[in-house]
Protein backbone atom coordinates (compact mmCIF):
# COMPACT_ATOMS: atom_id res chain seq x y z
CA UNK A 1 0.00 0.00 0.00
CA UNK A 2 1.92 2.93 -0.94
CA UNK A 3 -0.66 6.04 -0.61
CA UNK A 4 -1.74 7.14 2.43
CA UNK A 5 -5.30 5.62 3.77
CA UNK A 6 -7.52 8.27 5.69
CA UNK A 7 -9.47 7.32 8.47
CA UNK A 8 -11.13 9.03 11.52
CA UNK A 9 -9.87 7.45 14.27
CA UNK A 10 -6.80 4.68 14.48
CA UNK A 11 -6.81 2.30 17.06
CA UNK A 12 -3.37 -0.14 17.75
CA UNK A 13 -4.39 -3.08 19.51
CA UNK A 14 -6.99 -5.31 19.53
CA UNK A 15 -7.32 -6.84 23.04
CA UNK A 16 -10.48 -6.35 24.98
CA UNK A 17 -10.02 -2.51 25.31
CA UNK A 18 -9.14 -1.75 21.81
CA UNK A 19 -12.26 -3.84 20.70
CA UNK A 20 -14.69 -2.00 23.47
CA UNK A 21 -13.39 1.42 22.41
CA UNK A 22 -13.76 0.11 18.87
CA UNK A 23 -17.49 -0.91 19.02
CA UNK A 24 -18.10 2.84 20.83
CA UNK A 25 -16.42 4.91 18.51
CA UNK A 26 -17.86 2.96 15.32
CA UNK A 27 -21.44 2.97 17.01
CA UNK A 28 -21.43 6.62 17.06
CA UNK A 29 -20.68 6.55 12.95
CA UNK A 30 -16.79 7.20 13.31
CA UNK A 31 -14.67 5.35 10.71
CA UNK A 32 -12.38 3.53 12.89
CA UNK A 33 -9.57 1.25 12.13
CA UNK A 34 -8.40 -1.32 14.03
CA UNK A 35 -4.95 -2.75 13.80
CA UNK A 36 -3.95 -5.92 15.90
CA UNK A 37 -0.46 -7.54 15.74
CA UNK A 38 -1.71 -11.14 16.76
CA UNK A 39 -3.53 -13.00 13.84
CA UNK A 40 -6.15 -14.70 16.02
CA UNK A 41 -7.94 -14.25 19.62
CA UNK A 42 -5.17 -15.24 22.35
CA UNK A 43 -6.40 -18.35 24.31
CA UNK A 44 -3.57 -18.28 26.91
CA UNK A 45 -5.78 -17.12 30.37
CA UNK A 46 -5.73 -14.02 31.23
CA UNK A 47 -8.02 -11.86 33.04
CA UNK A 48 -11.82 -12.77 34.15
CA UNK A 49 -12.74 -10.48 36.34
CA UNK A 50 -15.18 -7.40 35.94
CA UNK A 51 -16.02 -5.32 39.11
CA UNK A 52 -19.22 -3.30 39.49
CA UNK A 53 -18.02 -0.13 38.20
CA UNK A 54 -17.13 -1.71 35.01
CA UNK A 55 -20.36 -3.88 34.52
CA UNK A 56 -22.45 -0.54 35.33
CA UNK A 57 -20.47 1.37 32.08
CA UNK A 58 -20.86 -1.40 30.03
CA UNK A 59 -24.29 -2.44 30.94
CA UNK A 60 -25.30 1.06 29.83
CA UNK A 61 -23.56 1.31 26.45
CA UNK A 62 -25.66 -1.84 25.29
CA UNK A 63 -22.27 -4.13 25.94
CA UNK A 64 -22.52 -7.13 27.92
CA UNK A 65 -25.85 -8.33 26.49
CA UNK A 66 -26.38 -12.26 27.54
CA UNK A 67 -23.38 -12.00 29.79
CA UNK A 68 -24.87 -10.10 33.22
CA UNK A 69 -28.00 -10.40 35.31
CA UNK A 70 -29.85 -8.17 37.29
CA UNK A 71 -30.12 -9.30 40.48
CA UNK A 72 -30.39 -6.93 42.49
CA UNK A 73 -29.04 -5.90 45.40
CA UNK A 74 -26.42 -8.91 44.81
CA UNK A 75 -23.28 -9.12 46.66
CA UNK A 76 -20.32 -11.28 45.52
CA UNK A 77 -17.27 -12.48 47.93
CA UNK A 78 -13.96 -11.47 47.04
CA UNK A 79 -10.19 -11.18 48.74
CA UNK A 80 -8.62 -8.09 49.79
CA UNK A 81 -4.82 -8.80 49.68
CA UNK A 82 -5.72 -12.79 49.56
CA UNK A 83 -7.13 -12.32 52.90
CA UNK A 84 -10.96 -13.87 52.08
CA UNK A 85 -14.26 -12.05 53.61
CA UNK A 86 -14.71 -9.05 51.24
CA UNK A 87 -18.08 -8.17 49.82
CA UNK A 88 -18.35 -6.70 46.77
CA UNK A 89 -21.77 -5.15 46.43
CA UNK A 90 -23.78 -3.01 44.26
CA UNK A 91 -27.06 -0.90 44.48
CA UNK A 92 -30.37 -2.56 43.82
CA UNK A 93 -31.64 -2.64 39.98
CA UNK A 94 -27.82 -3.02 39.04
CA UNK A 95 -26.26 -5.73 37.62
CA UNK A 96 -24.54 -8.25 39.40
CA UNK A 97 -21.28 -6.70 41.12
CA UNK A 98 -18.75 -9.23 39.82
CA UNK A 99 -18.59 -10.69 36.28
CA UNK A 100 -16.65 -13.39 35.39
CA UNK A 101 -15.81 -13.98 31.96
CA UNK A 102 -12.69 -15.20 30.25
CA UNK A 103 -10.81 -11.98 28.27
CA UNK A 104 -11.01 -14.01 25.67
CA UNK A 105 -14.70 -13.95 25.22
CA UNK A 106 -14.83 -10.80 26.11
CA UNK A 107 -12.75 -9.55 23.14
CA UNK A 108 -14.54 -11.74 20.37
CA UNK A 109 -17.72 -10.25 21.91
CA UNK A 110 -16.11 -6.21 21.67
CA UNK A 111 -15.08 -7.04 18.49
CA UNK A 112 -18.27 -9.08 16.64
CA UNK A 113 -19.68 -5.50 17.77
CA UNK A 114 -17.37 -3.47 16.41
CA UNK A 115 -17.37 -5.00 13.21
CA UNK A 116 -21.50 -5.14 12.83
CA UNK A 117 -21.31 -1.45 13.81
CA UNK A 118 -18.57 -1.02 10.53
CA UNK A 119 -15.30 -0.70 12.47
CA UNK A 120 -12.66 -2.74 9.85
CA UNK A 121 -10.32 -4.84 11.78
CA UNK A 122 -7.26 -5.89 10.40
CA UNK A 123 -4.90 -8.60 12.33
CA UNK A 124 -1.18 -9.43 11.68
CA UNK A 125 0.13 -6.02 11.12
CA UNK A 126 2.90 -3.93 13.49
CA UNK A 127 2.84 -0.75 13.93
CA UNK A 128 6.91 0.49 13.25
CA UNK A 129 6.39 4.71 12.58
CA UNK A 130 4.22 7.12 13.81
CA UNK A 131 4.48 11.08 13.01
CA UNK A 132 2.08 13.75 14.19
CA UNK A 133 1.03 16.48 12.10
CA UNK A 134 -0.99 19.22 12.45
CA UNK A 135 -4.55 17.81 11.83
CA UNK A 136 -3.53 14.08 11.64
CA UNK A 137 -1.39 11.59 12.39
CA UNK A 138 0.76 9.08 10.57
CA UNK A 139 1.16 5.61 10.98
CA UNK A 140 3.15 2.92 9.07
CA UNK A 141 2.64 -0.76 9.89
CA UNK A 142 4.14 -3.87 8.60
CA UNK A 143 3.61 -7.95 8.57
CA UNK A 144 5.64 -9.93 9.69
CA UNK A 145 7.22 -12.07 6.52
CA UNK A 146 5.57 -10.15 3.91
CA UNK A 147 7.22 -7.55 2.11
CA UNK A 148 5.91 -3.87 1.85
CA UNK A 149 4.25 -1.49 3.72
CA UNK A 150 0.85 -0.43 4.97
CA UNK A 151 -0.04 3.44 5.51
CA UNK A 152 -2.74 5.77 6.95
CA UNK A 153 -3.51 8.72 7.83
CA UNK A 154 -6.16 9.09 10.73
CA UNK A 155 -7.67 12.53 12.84
CA UNK A 156 -6.56 10.44 16.42
CA UNK A 157 -4.38 7.59 17.13
CA UNK A 158 -5.31 5.43 20.20
CA UNK A 159 -2.83 3.34 21.45
CA UNK A 160 -4.16 0.38 23.56
CA UNK A 161 -1.63 -2.22 22.25
CA UNK A 162 -0.54 -3.83 25.65
CA UNK A 163 2.36 -3.02 28.28
CA UNK A 164 4.99 -2.56 25.71
CA UNK A 165 2.92 -0.21 23.89
CA UNK A 166 4.98 1.00 21.01
CA UNK A 167 2.54 3.75 20.45
CA UNK A 168 3.55 5.30 23.71
CA UNK A 169 7.27 5.21 22.85
CA UNK A 170 7.08 6.37 19.59
CA UNK A 171 4.60 9.11 20.50
CA UNK A 172 7.93 9.61 23.47
CA UNK A 173 4.94 9.65 26.12
CA UNK A 174 6.55 8.62 29.27
CA UNK A 175 5.70 7.57 32.19
CA UNK A 176 5.93 7.32 36.06
CA UNK A 177 7.42 3.63 36.91
CA UNK A 178 7.92 1.54 39.69
CA UNK A 179 10.40 -1.17 39.74
CA UNK A 180 9.90 -4.62 40.10
CA UNK A 181 10.75 -5.96 43.83
CA UNK A 182 8.97 -9.45 43.22
CA UNK A 183 9.12 -13.21 41.66
CA UNK A 184 6.09 -14.46 40.29
CA UNK A 185 5.24 -16.93 37.61
CA UNK A 186 2.19 -18.67 36.26
CA UNK A 187 1.30 -22.09 34.36
CA UNK A 188 -1.62 -23.96 33.74
CA UNK A 189 -0.55 -27.77 34.56
CA UNK A 190 -1.38 -31.25 35.79
CA UNK A 191 0.05 -32.29 39.54
CA UNK A 192 1.14 -35.81 40.07
CA UNK A 193 -1.28 -36.31 42.79
CA UNK A 194 -4.29 -34.16 43.32
CA UNK A 195 -3.99 -33.76 46.62
CA UNK A 196 -1.02 -32.17 46.49
CA UNK A 197 -3.01 -29.05 46.32
CA UNK A 198 -6.31 -27.32 47.19
CA UNK A 199 -7.82 -24.58 45.56
CA UNK A 200 -7.31 -21.44 46.91
CA UNK A 201 -4.73 -18.96 48.10
CA UNK A 202 -2.34 -20.09 50.32
CA UNK A 203 0.01 -18.53 52.21
CA UNK A 204 3.61 -19.96 54.13
CA UNK A 205 6.49 -18.34 55.64
CA UNK A 206 8.53 -18.11 51.88
CA UNK A 207 5.40 -16.63 49.89
CA UNK A 208 1.91 -17.54 48.16
CA UNK A 209 0.56 -19.89 45.63
CA UNK A 210 -2.90 -19.63 44.36
CA UNK A 211 -4.01 -22.54 42.47
CA UNK A 212 -7.42 -22.59 40.33
CA UNK A 213 -9.06 -25.75 39.44
CA UNK A 214 -10.27 -26.68 35.76
CA UNK A 215 -12.74 -28.62 34.65
CA UNK A 216 -10.30 -31.30 32.99
CA UNK A 217 -8.71 -32.07 36.22
CA UNK A 218 -5.28 -29.33 34.98
CA UNK A 219 -4.69 -26.54 37.41
CA UNK A 220 -4.15 -23.11 37.10
CA UNK A 221 -1.05 -22.08 39.10
CA UNK A 222 0.35 -18.55 40.29
CA UNK A 223 3.31 -18.05 42.36
CA UNK A 224 4.61 -15.36 44.55
CA UNK A 225 8.23 -14.71 45.69
CA UNK A 226 8.85 -11.40 47.63
CA UNK A 227 12.51 -12.74 47.75
CA UNK A 228 13.17 -9.97 44.87
CA UNK A 229 12.44 -9.19 41.54
CA UNK A 230 13.53 -12.01 38.29
CA UNK A 231 17.53 -11.79 37.90
CA UNK A 232 16.26 -12.50 33.70
CA UNK A 233 12.62 -11.34 33.09
CA UNK A 234 12.75 -12.20 29.90
CA UNK A 235 13.99 -15.75 29.88
CA UNK A 236 11.34 -18.54 28.88
CA UNK A 237 9.74 -20.19 32.22
CA UNK A 238 10.41 -24.13 31.62
CA UNK A 239 8.34 -26.78 33.45
CA UNK A 240 11.11 -27.54 36.01
CA UNK A 241 11.84 -24.18 37.32
CA UNK A 242 7.95 -23.59 38.22
CA UNK A 243 8.08 -26.80 39.76
CA UNK A 244 11.02 -26.06 42.02
CA UNK A 245 9.47 -22.85 42.83
CA UNK A 246 5.70 -24.45 43.70
CA UNK A 247 7.45 -26.84 46.16
CA UNK A 248 10.00 -24.30 47.79
CA UNK A 249 7.03 -22.00 48.80
CA UNK A 250 4.94 -24.63 49.91
CA UNK A 251 7.88 -26.69 51.35
CA UNK A 252 6.98 -29.73 50.18
CA UNK A 253 8.06 -31.52 46.92
CA UNK A 254 5.02 -31.31 44.06
CA UNK A 255 5.17 -33.05 40.94
CA UNK A 256 3.74 -32.18 37.67
CA UNK A 257 3.59 -32.52 33.96
CA UNK A 258 1.70 -31.07 30.76
CA UNK A 259 2.54 -27.28 31.29
CA UNK A 260 0.93 -25.14 29.24
CA UNK A 261 1.43 -21.44 29.19
CA UNK A 262 3.94 -20.60 31.72
CA UNK A 263 5.09 -17.44 32.27
CA UNK A 264 6.72 -14.67 34.06
CA UNK A 265 5.62 -11.58 35.68
CA UNK A 266 6.36 -9.44 38.82
CA UNK A 267 4.86 -6.33 40.62
CA UNK A 268 6.35 -3.43 37.77
CA UNK A 269 3.80 -0.43 38.18
CA UNK A 270 3.66 2.25 35.31
CA UNK A 271 1.08 4.99 34.52
CA UNK A 272 2.03 7.39 31.51
CA UNK A 273 2.33 10.88 32.48
CA UNK A 274 -0.13 12.09 29.94
CA UNK A 275 -2.91 10.05 28.40
CA UNK A 276 -3.29 11.99 25.54
CA UNK A 277 -0.27 14.14 23.62
CA UNK A 278 -1.96 16.03 20.86
CA UNK A 279 -3.54 13.94 18.76
CA UNK A 280 -2.19 10.39 20.22
CA UNK A 281 -3.96 9.15 23.68
CA UNK A 282 -3.68 5.67 25.53
CA UNK A 283 -5.53 3.39 27.13
CA UNK A 284 -5.77 0.11 28.92
CA UNK A 285 -2.22 -1.36 29.49
CA UNK A 286 -0.67 1.26 27.43
CA UNK A 287 -1.21 3.78 29.78
CA UNK A 288 -1.00 2.04 33.11
CA UNK A 289 0.41 -1.69 34.38
CA UNK A 290 0.32 -2.78 38.17
CA UNK A 291 0.39 -5.93 40.16
CA UNK A 292 -2.42 -8.34 38.93
CA UNK A 293 -4.24 -8.26 42.57
CA UNK A 294 -7.64 -7.79 43.34
CA UNK A 295 -8.71 -8.30 39.90
CA UNK A 296 -8.79 -4.58 38.33
CA UNK A 297 -6.48 -4.21 35.41
CA UNK A 298 -8.94 -5.14 32.56
CA UNK A 299 -11.79 -3.22 34.63
CA UNK A 300 -9.48 -0.20 34.41
CA UNK A 301 -8.59 -0.94 30.85
CA UNK A 302 -12.57 -0.64 29.86
CA UNK A 303 -13.29 1.87 31.93
CA UNK A 304 -11.10 3.94 29.86
CA UNK A 305 -12.53 2.59 26.79
CA UNK A 306 -16.10 3.47 27.77
CA UNK A 307 -14.88 7.08 29.20
CA UNK A 308 -12.72 8.10 25.41
CA UNK A 309 -15.54 6.64 23.48
CA UNK A 310 -18.13 9.31 23.48
CA UNK A 311 -15.60 12.21 23.91
CA UNK A 312 -13.64 11.30 21.03
CA UNK A 313 -16.36 10.72 18.80
CA UNK A 314 -18.34 13.94 19.76
CA UNK A 315 -14.55 15.63 19.25
CA UNK A 316 -13.98 13.62 15.90
CA UNK A 317 -17.58 14.76 14.74
CA UNK A 318 -17.28 18.66 15.79
CA UNK A 319 -19.90 18.53 18.58
CA UNK A 320 -17.47 18.66 21.47
CA UNK A 321 -17.57 21.61 23.94
CA UNK A 322 -14.09 23.17 24.60
CA UNK A 323 -11.63 21.13 26.50
CA UNK A 324 -13.55 17.78 26.71
CA UNK A 325 -11.22 15.38 25.34
CA UNK A 326 -8.82 16.32 27.57
CA UNK A 327 -10.92 15.65 30.53
CA UNK A 328 -10.08 12.40 30.01
CA UNK A 329 -6.28 12.62 31.13
CA UNK A 330 -8.04 14.42 34.34
CA UNK A 331 -10.54 11.65 34.61
CA UNK A 332 -8.85 8.24 34.38
CA UNK A 333 -5.41 8.79 34.82
CA UNK A 334 -5.75 9.36 38.42
CA UNK A 335 -8.04 6.67 38.86
CA UNK A 336 -5.30 4.58 37.51
CA UNK A 337 -3.07 6.00 40.09
CA UNK A 338 -5.14 4.77 42.71
CA UNK A 339 -4.81 1.12 41.47
CA UNK A 340 -1.23 1.14 41.30
CA UNK A 341 -1.67 2.59 44.84
CA UNK A 342 -3.54 -0.47 46.14
CA UNK A 343 -2.33 -3.14 44.76
CA UNK A 344 1.17 -1.87 46.60
CA UNK A 345 -0.68 -1.92 49.23
CA UNK A 346 -2.00 -5.48 48.97
CA UNK A 347 1.48 -6.39 48.19
CA UNK A 348 2.93 -5.02 51.04
CA UNK A 349 0.22 -6.61 52.84
CA UNK A 350 1.23 -10.08 51.29
CA UNK A 351 4.71 -10.33 52.26
CA UNK A 352 5.61 -13.21 53.98
CA UNK A 353 7.45 -11.58 56.88
CA UNK A 354 6.49 -12.79 60.28
CA UNK A 355 6.15 -8.40 61.58
CA UNK A 356 3.11 -7.97 59.41
CA UNK A 357 1.39 -10.65 61.03
CA UNK A 358 -0.59 -8.17 63.25
CA UNK A 359 -1.96 -6.33 60.60
CA UNK A 360 -2.74 -9.31 58.69
CA UNK A 361 -4.76 -9.83 61.81
CA UNK A 362 -6.38 -6.84 61.77
CA UNK A 363 -7.51 -7.11 58.39
CA UNK A 364 -8.96 -10.05 58.72
CA UNK A 365 -10.98 -9.05 61.76
CA UNK A 366 -11.77 -5.99 59.79
CA UNK A 367 -13.52 -8.35 56.83
CA UNK A 368 -15.18 -10.72 59.63
CA UNK A 369 -17.04 -7.96 61.12
CA UNK A 370 -17.89 -6.74 57.56
CA UNK A 371 -16.42 -3.17 58.12
CA UNK A 372 -14.94 -3.29 54.71
CA UNK A 373 -17.29 -1.11 52.94
CA UNK A 374 -14.57 1.30 51.72
CA UNK A 375 -12.00 -1.48 50.51
CA UNK A 376 -14.76 -2.61 48.25
CA UNK A 377 -15.97 0.40 46.71
CA UNK A 378 -11.92 1.14 46.15
CA UNK A 379 -11.31 -2.24 44.05
CA UNK A 380 -14.93 -1.92 42.47
CA UNK A 381 -14.85 1.81 41.50
CA UNK A 382 -17.82 2.67 43.02
CA UNK A 383 -16.07 4.86 45.27
CA UNK A 384 -15.18 7.25 41.97
CA UNK A 385 -16.72 10.70 41.96
CA UNK A 386 -15.53 12.73 38.86
CA UNK A 387 -13.96 16.13 39.19
CA UNK A 388 -16.05 19.29 38.51
CA UNK A 389 -16.27 20.10 34.63
CA UNK A 390 -18.68 23.53 34.97
CA UNK A 391 -17.92 24.68 38.46
CA UNK A 392 -21.00 24.02 39.73
CA UNK A 393 -22.11 23.36 43.38
CA UNK A 394 -24.17 20.45 42.73
CA UNK A 395 -24.34 17.68 45.14
CA UNK A 396 -24.64 15.54 42.25
CA UNK A 397 -21.95 16.48 39.59
CA UNK A 398 -19.31 13.76 39.31
CA UNK A 399 -21.41 11.16 40.98
CA UNK A 400 -22.76 8.12 39.28
CA UNK A 401 -26.22 7.60 38.38
CA UNK A 402 -27.63 4.45 39.80
CA UNK A 403 -30.28 2.63 37.76
CA UNK A 404 -33.51 3.94 39.10
CA UNK A 405 -36.64 2.75 37.39
CA UNK A 406 -38.38 5.98 35.43
CA UNK A 407 -42.45 6.22 34.28
CA UNK A 408 -42.35 8.04 31.10
CA UNK A 409 -45.27 8.75 28.47
CA UNK A 410 -43.89 5.83 26.67
CA UNK A 411 -44.33 3.42 29.58
CA UNK A 412 -42.20 2.29 32.32
CA UNK A 413 -37.87 2.27 31.56
CA UNK A 414 -34.68 3.11 34.00
CA UNK A 415 -31.97 4.55 33.77
CA UNK A 416 -29.87 1.72 31.65
CA UNK A 417 -33.09 1.92 29.28
CA UNK A 418 -32.81 5.62 28.52
CA UNK A 419 -28.84 5.50 28.11
CA UNK A 420 -28.80 2.88 25.52
CA UNK A 421 -28.85 5.69 22.53
CA UNK A 422 -25.52 6.62 23.65
CA UNK A 423 -26.02 10.38 23.62
CA UNK A 424 -25.47 12.69 26.83
CA UNK A 425 -29.35 12.37 28.25
CA UNK A 426 -31.46 15.27 30.04
CA UNK A 427 -33.11 13.73 32.28
CA UNK A 428 -36.46 16.16 33.02
CA UNK A 429 -38.34 15.39 36.36
CA UNK A 430 -42.35 16.37 36.56
CA UNK A 431 -43.94 19.30 35.90
CA UNK A 432 -40.96 21.60 37.41
CA UNK A 433 -37.99 19.50 35.67
CA UNK A 434 -40.01 20.09 31.97
CA UNK A 435 -39.10 24.30 32.27
CA UNK A 436 -35.60 23.00 31.23
CA UNK A 437 -36.41 21.83 27.75
CA UNK A 438 -36.64 25.09 26.59
CA UNK A 439 -33.30 26.03 28.00
CA UNK A 440 -31.55 23.02 26.11
CA UNK A 441 -33.20 23.60 22.89
CA UNK A 442 -29.78 24.75 20.82
CA UNK A 443 -28.52 21.68 21.77
CA UNK A 444 -31.44 18.99 21.47
CA UNK A 445 -29.63 17.00 18.11
CA UNK A 446 -27.09 16.14 20.58
CA UNK A 447 -29.24 15.11 23.45
CA UNK A 448 -31.79 12.59 24.54
CA UNK A 449 -34.37 14.63 26.56
CA UNK A 450 -36.68 12.61 28.34
CA UNK A 451 -39.46 13.32 30.32
CA UNK A 452 -40.32 11.07 33.23
CA UNK A 453 -42.34 11.44 36.60
CA UNK A 454 -40.90 13.14 39.69
CA UNK A 455 -39.22 10.03 41.49
CA UNK A 456 -38.09 10.16 45.48
CA UNK A 457 -35.06 8.47 44.63
CA UNK A 458 -34.11 11.40 42.23
CA UNK A 459 -34.74 14.20 44.62
CA UNK A 460 -34.35 16.92 41.96
CA UNK A 461 -35.85 18.50 39.20
CA UNK A 462 -33.16 17.70 36.21
CA UNK A 463 -30.01 15.77 35.75
CA UNK A 464 -27.45 16.07 32.18
CA UNK A 465 -26.37 12.16 32.73
CA UNK A 466 -23.26 11.55 30.58
CA UNK A 467 -22.61 8.21 27.96
CA UNK A 468 -20.52 6.43 30.82
CA UNK A 469 -23.44 7.05 33.96
CA UNK A 470 -21.84 9.88 35.45
CA UNK A 471 -24.54 12.94 36.34
CA UNK A 472 -22.36 16.44 34.41
CA UNK A 473 -24.96 18.76 35.68
CA UNK A 474 -28.26 18.59 38.03
CA UNK A 475 -30.87 21.56 38.55
CA UNK A 476 -29.70 22.45 42.34
CA UNK A 477 -26.39 23.45 40.10
CA UNK A 478 -25.28 26.73 37.92
CA UNK A 479 -27.04 27.04 34.29
CA UNK A 480 -27.68 24.57 32.50
CA UNK A 481 -26.53 26.07 29.30
CA UNK A 482 -22.93 26.13 30.90
CA UNK A 483 -23.03 22.61 31.51
CA UNK A 484 -24.33 21.78 27.96
CA UNK A 485 -21.73 24.15 26.66
CA UNK A 486 -18.69 22.77 28.31
CA UNK A 487 -20.04 19.21 27.23
CA UNK A 488 -21.20 20.12 23.69
CA UNK A 489 -19.66 23.28 22.53
CA UNK A 490 -22.01 26.21 21.62
CA UNK A 491 -24.77 24.56 20.19
CA UNK A 492 -26.27 23.99 17.48
CA UNK A 493 -24.10 23.61 13.89
CA UNK A 494 -24.54 21.06 11.19
CA UNK A 495 -22.39 18.51 12.75
CA UNK A 496 -24.43 17.92 15.46
CA UNK A 497 -27.06 16.55 12.83
CA UNK A 498 -24.95 13.72 12.12
CA UNK A 499 -24.08 12.41 15.29
CA UNK A 500 -27.48 12.44 16.17
CA UNK A 501 -28.26 10.33 13.19
CA UNK A 502 -25.64 7.81 13.80
CA UNK A 503 -26.42 7.75 17.97
CA UNK A 504 -30.15 6.98 16.88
Amino acid sequence: MSSWTHVQVAIVGGGPVGMCLAAELAGYGVRTLVLESRTSVSQRPKATTLHARSVQCLVRRGHLTGLVSARGAASSPFHFAGIPGLEISAPEGEPEPVLKCAQADLERAFEARARAAGARVLRGLSVTDVVQEQDAVRITATAAGVGGRWRWRAGYLVGADGARSAVRELAGIGSRTYPATVSAMMGRVRLRHAGDLQEGWHRTPRGWIVAKGSPDGAFHLRTLNCQGEHADRHRPLDLDELRREVSWIAGRDIGMSDPRWLSRFSDFSRVARAYRSGRVLLAGDAAHVHFPIGGQGLSTGLLDAVNLGWKLALTVRGGAGRGLLDTYDQERRPAAQRVVDNTRAQLALMRPGAELDPLRELFCDILAKGSEHGLAAMISSQDTVLPSRTGCSSAYEGRFLQNVPLTTAQGPTDVIGVLRQGRPVLLLLGERGSGYAEQARDWSPSLHVVHAAATPELPCEALLVRPDGYIAWASDGDALGEALTAYLGSGRRPADTGMAAALS
